[in-house]
């Protein structure tokens, strides 16, 4: 898989996020200082985003490019992180998501996440309203 740059990071990530507002390139170089966070990259451009800790993972952003959206690479760039995560020997998953973005939302459920809680005005939109980010979790099934 292609290697990206933070600055590129933050680019695909703003091209693709207003709720929850956009990363830049120094918060992309301090996530991926931090012990057990690591980035597994595709085609499109695209990437995700996860952290390890003991026993579980959490999948911390995940983005594609809007010019390539529809041709599977969401589903590619869940998939990879996901194995990324078996690899680590994680138990489960887990990611939060805006209440409102129903693509992801139903790309999560296709692969087997279910909703398992809520944050209450979680997020807060460039208008300064506030929605809430559902948290889905998947168990990770080890090969």
């Amino acid at each position: 898989m292609p290697s990206l740059s933070s600055q590129l990071l933050a680019e695909i990530h703003a091209a693709c996020f207003e709720t929850p507002r956009p990363w830049s390139a120094q918060e992309f170089d301090s996530l991926l200082s931090m012990k057990g966070v690591f980035l597994v990259t595709g085609e499109g451009p695209s990437f995700a985003l996860g952290r390890y800790v003991p026993h579980e993972c959490e999948l911390l952003t995940l983005a594609v490019a809007p010019e390539a959206r529809g041709r599977g690479f969401g589903r590619a760039m869940l998939r990879a992180y996901e194995k990324e995560a078996d690899r680590r020997i994680a138990l489960k998953s887990f990611l939060e998501v805006a209440e409102d973005n129903a693509v992801a939302i139903s790309l999560y459920r296709a692969e087997g996440y279910s909703e398992s809680g809520r944050r209450k005005h979680y997020y807060t939109r460039p208008d300064r309203s506030k929605i809430d980010a559902l948290i889905f979790t998947k168990r990770i099934k080890h090969t």
